[in-house]
């Protein structure tokens, strides 16, 4: 279906008299005679969240066109058509004083989250508003990755320090990637996610530069101490010229996790309510690949989650590289290796698998090897015995 979100985009439509089924009209103010719908086709339109006088309401029932109604008194928009950015997440925050977050849009989206049942499942209105959200952000994800035919994701820990040596060389990792035209895609929160995210908006920054945004940043190291968020926005406010023109990289964060902030680095991030959904999204948007840096039970499932989409192909019918970053941690501190590589050479994509201390031998992987069609007959029982 064609969909209009805004104003300018409906009156060009009306103005060269294209009906408006299988179309959808989503969050217009259309009071006050801005628009003159009474002649127009409206038979299949759908409106939704629009803002309607009643009598334009019935008249556009009348002519067969749905109308879903606004939902009022949300701290976020249900009939979404855009992902988010830091600057619409974080509106309202002062770095000097880090208490000033409480207020801000992602942090009152959270509280509500949790005040209308959290992670169980809410009252029925909340439960729809929260998926039709949902699928706004997804639409709207899809579209960005329209104009990127090849994405890299990292995953890693949250836990991961600014302070550490994989910090910078994750960080270095994704400029290197995001310099060669990839978009890199993260779950979009703290540790390594942070780190990828930050270093695909310095791909065409100086290597020093990157290197002093990190020591800036290492202040705080930790998301739980009180100075993250104050210290990713100063390096926004020392580094404005090279954000102003840096690639975009993408965040995946829910509200799930909302205690830990989404971090201030990704241009552009598909914030969930249903984590599932996250997870399902951003282990299958990376079309060129994984890269996963040390992490616990949530980059472990990654792992595995990649692995059984490359293992039976549900994602494009395509097997992606997946690259894990720690001899040492993937072999003895959280051994998968050993039980990925068995899967990998059952079913044939030993060569889409790799683990290295080496980043450059990372990059090389992730950067010429690309995705593969896997070699597998599909079965349906109809097809079988039925046809």
């Amino acid at each position: 279906m064609h969909e209009l979100h805004t104003l300018s985009s409906l009156k060009a439509h009306l103005a060269a008299d294209r009906p408006l089924a299988d179309t959808v009209i989503t969050g217009l103010d259309l009071r006050g005679g801005l628009v003159d719908l009474r002649r127009a086709p409206v038979a299949d339109a759908v409106f939704l969240g629009c803002q309607l006088e009643a009598e334009a309401l019935v008249d556009l029932v009348s002519r067969g066109a749905l109308v879903f109604p606004r939902l009022d008194g949300l701290p976020y928009e249900a009939w979404r058509t855009t992902l988010y950015s830091p600057e619409e997440l974080f509106q309202g925050f002062d770095a000097n004083d880090p208490c000033t977050y409480c207020a801000t849009p992602d942090a009152r989206i959270y509280a509500h989250f949790k005040k209308t049942g959290g992670a169980d499942e809410a009252p029925m209105l909340e439960a729809f508003a929260r998926r039709l959200h949902d699928h706004g952000i997804t639409e709207a994800l899809e579209a960005l990755l329209r104009q990127h035919p090849r994405v890299v994701a990292f995953m890693g820990g949250h836990a991961m320090r600014r302070d550490a040596p994989d910090f910078l060389r994750v960080a270095q990792m994704a400029a290197h990637l995001a310099k060669d035209g990839v978009l890199v895609a993260t779950g979009g929160g703290p540790g390594a996610m942070e780190a990828a995210n930050l270093g695909a908006r310095f791909a065409h920054a100086p290597a020093e530069t990157l290197e002093a945004a990190v020591r800036t940043l290492a202040v705080a190291p930790l998301y739980s101490d009180r100075e993250w968020l104050p210290a990713a926005f100063r390096v926004r406010e020392a580094h404005r010229g090279v954000l102003a023109d840096a690639p975009a990289t993408l965040g995946v964060p829910t509200f799930f996790y909302g205690h830990e902030p989404p971090n201030a680095f990704a241009s552009h991030h598909a914030k969930y309510f249903a984590n599932c959904t996250r997870e399902e999204g951003l282990v299958s948007l990376a079309t060129h690949g994984i890269i996963f840096a040390p992490g616990a039970a949530g980059t472990v499932q990654e792992i595995f989650q990649d692995a059984c989409q490359n293992h039976y192909g549900t994602v494009r019918g395509e097997v992606a590289p997946m690259a894990l970053f720690g001899e040492r941690y993937w072999r003895e501190e959280l051994p998968v290796w050993p039980v990925l590589e068995a899967l990998a050479r059952r079913a044939k994509w030993t060569d889409r698998l790799l683990v290295s201390d080496d980043p450059a031998a990372v990059l090389r992987f992730v950067s010429t090897v690309g995705p593969r069609t896997l070699s597998r007959a599909s079965w349906s029982f109809c097809d079988a015995f039925c046809r």
